[in-house]
């Protein structure tokens, strides 16, 4: 399903690699955690895999197509169709309510979704009274699970999630991570 294969990054402006050669691979039901200190690259290195940014070398293979190798309207294609992101700092859209923010991958895919998947994510995270708000209206914690329903609303093949409780609380983050599993 996910092979990296000599993933490297480098900054502009650095004599070291933010990552160099990273390999592994993970098959359907696997969850991998990326574990380290603050500034190490985790956030870039999920980025790269995801096709968000570029790396300069290696391959990143999504059920057998090559993101590295594909066009950037090609990379969007399949990140819409098989790629779920849980964004450390949420990326919702001020100007939409938490509905409007978790069904807008799917709007701009020209896609409904499966309804009823969406309320059974909807009432999993515990989003059903906050539907109507704007991000500004929620708590961090409510905006993180807007961004993390947004994230498997569309019943992706990976779903990628960068500090995805961090703004949860401990029975929340627990429900969630039981979820995603």
């Amino acid at each position: 399903m996910l092979v990296v294969s000599g993933l490297t990054k480098r900054h502009p402006n650095a004599l070291r690699p933010i990552f160099r050669d990273i390999n592994f691979s993970v098959l359907a039901g696997q969850i991998v955690a990326l574990v380290g200190e603050s500034g190490v690259g985790k956030s870039t290195l999920l980025n790269c895999i995801a096709g968000l940014e570029t790396a300069e070398a290696g391959s990143v293979q999504i059920n057998s197509q090559n993101m590295m190798a594909l066009a950037e309207a090609d990379r969007a294609r399949l990140r819409a169709v098989s790629i779920g992101f849980v964004f450390q700092a949420f990326n919702l859209i001020p100007t939409l309510n938490a509905f409007e923010n978790i069904i807008l991958p799917l709007s701009l895919g020209g896609k409904a979704g499966d309804e009823a998947w969406i309320n059974q994510v909807i009432d999993t995270i515990g989003l059903r009274d906050r539907l109507s708000h704007r991000p500004s209206e929620l708590s961090g914690g409510q905006q993180q699970r807007v961004a993390i329903a947004r994230a498997l609303a569309s019943k992706p093949a990976i779903i990628f999630a960068d500090e995805p409780t961090g703004n949860l609380d401990s029975k929340t983050g627990n429900d969630v991570l039981i979820f995603l599993a």
